[in-house]
């Protein structure tokens, strides 16, 4: 697995200064960019293409706080994907026991089709819904800093993966969820909407 902080010469931190990270990036991309490469042979042209796809993958995750946590706990736990996790963390339960309450409303809605009440009720979900997702993504982004100071002194490493994976699941179960009631409202270009800045 290619490690994206090192791409840009940073330390496996979750607290990044994005102009920094943004300038780093545009200064690879003239490195690496293969219109600076057609002179060269097929093989150096290759490399450069394959360069500048790693540079893009990688400032695409890393200038994402939310991303750069998931993919920090691919790194750490020696995954090539999300999806490569033997244990996925389940959801809170208290998360799980308000999730059957808005699929039984899903449910409803589909079985007596969609009228102003289940319409209501349903927007007032997602709303609810999203607003739970995003606090979810602002208590992983509050962690940051005790990540970044565990890395270069002593700390458990370990116990915060595990609350960082726990609250990604939370994360990941909300966004099927609105996924979900956003589709049976319509509204499925809406999805994913969130507090992060790119």
């Amino acid at each position: 697995m290619n490690d994206y902080f090192a791409v840009f010469g940073l330390p496996r931190k979750l607290q990044l200064d994005p102009e920094e990270l943004r300038r780093r990036f545009y200064e690879l991309s003239r490195v690496h960019h293969p219109d600076f490469h057609q002179g060269a042979s097929e093989e150096d042209q290759a490399e450069a293409l394959s360069a500048s796809a790693l540079l893009n993958r990688a400032y695409r995750v890393l200038r994402d706080p939310v991303s750069r946590v998931e993919y920090l706990i691919a790194l750490e736990d020696g995954r090539e994907t999300r999806e490569g996790a033997d244990a996925r963390p389940r959801a809170p339960v208290d998360l799980l026991e308000e999730i059957m309450e808005v699929q039984e409303a899903l449910q409803e809605a589909k079985a007596g089709g969609l009228d102003e009440v289940s319409r209501q009720r349903l927007s007032e979900e997602r709303q609810r819904l999203m607003a739970r997702q995003l606090a979810e993504e602002e208590a992983i982004a509050a962690r940051a800093a005790e990540w970044d100071a565990v890395v270069v002194g002593p700390g458990d490493r370990t116990a915060l993966l595990e609350w960082f994976k726990q609250r990604l699941a939370a994360r990941a179960y909300l966004r099927t969820v609105i996924d979900d009631v956003s589709d049976a409202l319509g509204q499925g270009e809406e999805r994913h909407v969130s507090h992060r800045r790119h």
